[in-house]
Order: C-alpha cells, then structure tokens, then sequence
C-alpha cells in the first residue's frame, strides 16, 4: 500500500491510500471462504452453496468491505507513527475519486483531516487577569445563619396558623352538598402543611384556623398530584376516581414552623457535637464558611475571565469547514448543518479552551490520581448531603455513596476533566499577573 500526505494548508489535511490487488486479494479470499460456511443460499444446504456463485452475489461487498478496513488501519496507523495532532475524525474526502468496485483492481481511499493547530502560550507584564475578592457584609452572615435555622427549625404549636403552619385534622369525605358521605374515608390525625397546598383559594382557608374549627376543602384543588392526594387521604392512587374530592376538615391542632434557636443543641446539629460552644464561635464559624464560598466564586469567575482573555490574546485558528463536516457527520439525522452552524461558535470556544488546557497539562506533566478522584468524590457527596441539610453524616456512609459514583465511567471522565480544569486554571493563577480587585457581593453579582 501507498500513502500520501498532501497539506491543504495548517489546518487542513488530505490523505490517501492506494491499495493494490496484492494487498487485498488473499483477505478478501479468506472472507469469501468464511462467507460460504454461513451463507443461507436457496437450493443449498448450508455452506454446500459454489464458490462461483458465492463470489458473484457477494464478491464486491466484501471486497470494499476489506478494501476499506485495509486503508483505513493504514490511515490511522500513518496517523500514530507521524504523530499527526488531529481534531474530530478523518473524514471521506470531498476529493476523493470515484470508485467502481466491479471493475477497479486499484483504489485509492481518500480522508480529511483537521489538524490541531500550534499554540505557543506567553505573558508579559502587561498581561493582567482580573480577580475578584469579594468582601462579606452582615447581610451575606444573616442570610448564612437563617438558612442553618430554618434547616433545622421545627413545627411548634399555636393558637392560630400562618401561611408557615401546618393542621392536623380528622378528614371526612362530603357529598356534593357537603353532607357525610356514606361509607366515605375517613382519616384521624391528617397532617397538611398549609405552604404546599397549590390552590390560593384552598390555601387560605387553612391559614388562621384554631383547635376546634371546621371547614370544607376541594381535595382535587388543594392536591392536584395524585400521589400527594393519596398519600393525605391514606388510600391507593387507583382508589382515588371513586373518592368524592369534597372533605370536612376538623382542626386538631394547629403549628406553625419555627426557626432553631441559638443554642447549644443547634450548633451540634450545624457543626457537630462540642465544636461550638457559644454564639460568638458560631459566628466566628460561619465567618470562615462565607470566606470558603465566597473564595470558590471568585476562582469561578476568575476561569471564567481567564479563558476570554486567553482567547482573545492568543487568536487560535481552527478548521471550521471540517469541524462543521465532521459535526453534521457524526450527527447524522440528529442535527442539521444550519443547527450545527448556529451552535458552532459555542463548540469553537470549548474547543479553543480544551486545546489551551491540554497543551499546559502536558507540558506540567499534570495527571489525576485515584486519591484525587476519592477526594472530590468524597466532597462531591457531602455537598449533596449538605444540601439537604444532612452534614454530618458518618465518613463511612459519604465513601460508600462515593464509591457508587467512581463505577460510572462517565462520571470518573467528567471527574477527571474537571480536576485537571482545575489545575491548569490553578496554575495560571500561579504565574500570571493578577489584578485583584476588592468588591461587594453586589458588584460582583452585577458583572456580566
């Protein structure tokens, strides 16, 4: 076999491979040898069918069958051994000739390759990046110890509700004109949170309601889920269509939802048993959890920041006819190419960005261990906890749900990525100018 390399230009590749009947004549023997054994031909038995016919029915399939795969592991073997930075994937050649395989000993199999193009990444004094460092204020504390209040408030009870209350009460099933069904559900002791009851209507009737009153409520209006309505009256969701939705409701007791106190049982809930003893500390721990948060914005924005500057710095070229061809390619019926086009910009900086990080993770030697991976697994559960006010959970249960998430594949590939995004963003901190900036959390959520 012969190959070609012939440049377009930087960006943009063409190569061919010309494959002889030397090349290709004992593979596509041995394929149609293999067919026969198989081959289901009327009046035959399996694999008795001539070769004669065999080669006639099937001959030019398998030919460009073998034909194809001989260039291609030709093609991509050229590719390795020249260390050739490609983009996407070779692609049939537009220049390519046609080929007619009934008669054709020779043929040559044409590609399209997008090339990665050269980037050279330096600095000078005069290149800054913005940073951010955002100042806490009162607000941002208040907010913060609120959300740790309410997280661990609870139902207390009261002479009347508020849109925060919740009832308990006896339901009762009604007729139409509001008369006892018969043989009606009934339901001792029913909770109803007045917040999550989706009829305005509905929803004021449970609001300033006291131990003792009695009032009708639309079920079907106040719970139009299914599942919530059943769950209330304590049924199947299949038995719902034979319940009337009008209940009688007798108040047996009224809550309302009450904020944690600050005391010494809430900061065991918040930050473990004995780390905080007095309000002071508290505020002081909380001071150092706003610091944390507010610190992991600004790295945020500063990637952010740092990728625009860098592109508009380094002007990377990439080949976009190709890359738009190997899109619709490989999108085949899912995506049109003017689909494809309208979105390629995004798909461009995304590119420009990989190429940019990938060329410093290689040149820093940078790579991912599986204590990395643990790690931010690890933390990656325990803010999913957090977020539904579960913190402190035993170290145990946080490395078994980890665990669960480093048998994806996808999620270890998406893991990884974002690691070594992090490192290469870390490392540009560490070596470019920066012009950091203090400003309020205001400002800083006003930048565009």
């Amino acid at each position: 076999m012969n190959i070609v390399r012939e440049d377009i230009d930087s960006l943009n590749t063409t190569i061919r491979v010309k494959v002889e009947k030397n090349d290709y004549a004992e593979s596509v023997e041995k394929s149609l040898k293999d067919y026969r054994k198989k081959a289901n031909v009327n009046g035959f038995r399996p694999g008795m069918a001539p070769m004669s016919l065999i080669r006639k029915m099937y001959y030019r399939y398998i030919l460009a069958d073998e034909v194809t795969k001989l260039a291609s592991d030709k093609l991509f073997d050229f590719i390795k051994d020249n260390k050739i930075r490609t983009l996407g994937e070779p692609i049939p050649s537009e220049k390519q000739t046609p080929i007619n395989w009934e008669t054709d000993e020779t043929f040559e199999l044409a590609w399209d390759l997008g090339i990665a193009p050269e980037i050279d990444i330096k600095f000078t004094k005069k290149d800054k990046f913005p940073f951010y460092k955002i100042l806490p204020n009162d607000e941002i504390r208040k907010s913060y110890i609120d959300s740790y209040r309410n997280r661990n408030g609870k139902y207390v009870s009261v002479e009347a509700t508020d849109d925060k209350g919740l009832v308990k009460a006896t339901l009762t099933e009604l007729n139409d004109d509001e008369s006892p069904r018969e043989n009606g559900v009934t339901v001792e002791g029913a909770s109803i949170s007045v917040a999550l009851v989706a009829d305005e209507n509905e929803r004021k009737k449970l609001t300033g309601v006291k131990v003792g009153d009695v009032l009708v409520i639309d079920t079907h209006k106040a719970f139009p889920n299914q599942a919530d309505r059943s769950a209330l009256l304590r049924i199947k969701k299949e038995e719902l269509a034979n319940v009337n939705p009008l209940f009688q409701l007798t108040i047996t007791e009224t809550l309302t939802f009450a904020p944690a106190e600050l005391n010494q049982e809430f900061f065991n809930a918040v930050y473990g048993e004995g780390v905080v003893n007095s309000e002071e500390e508290f505020n002081k721990k909380i001071d150092e959890e706003i610091e944390r948060n507010l610190a992991h914005e600004s790295e945020y924005r500063f990637g952010i920041d740092l990728k625009e500057k860098l592109l508009e710095k380094l002007k990377i070229e990439l080949p976009k006819d190709f890359l738009i061809r190997w899109l619709v390619a490989i999108n085949e019926g899912k995506f049109t190419r003017e689909q494809i086009e309208s979105e390629f910009p995004m798909f461009e900086k995304d590119l420009k960005w990989q190429l940019i990080s990938n060329k410093v993770a290689e040149e820093q030697n940078f790579a991912v261990t599986n204590e990395e991976l643990e790690d931010f697994a690890m933390g990656y559960a325990r803010s999913q906890f957090a977020a539904y006010g579960m913190s402190f959970l035993p170290d145990e249960y946080i490395k078994r749900y980890a665990a669960d998430i480093l048998k994806n594949r996808d999620e270890v590939r998406k893991i990884q990525e974002r690691i070594l995004d992090k490192k290469v963003i870390d490392w540009f901190k560490a070596n470019v100018n920066l012009d950091t900036k203090e400003i309020t959390i205001d400002e800083f959520n006003k930048l565009k």
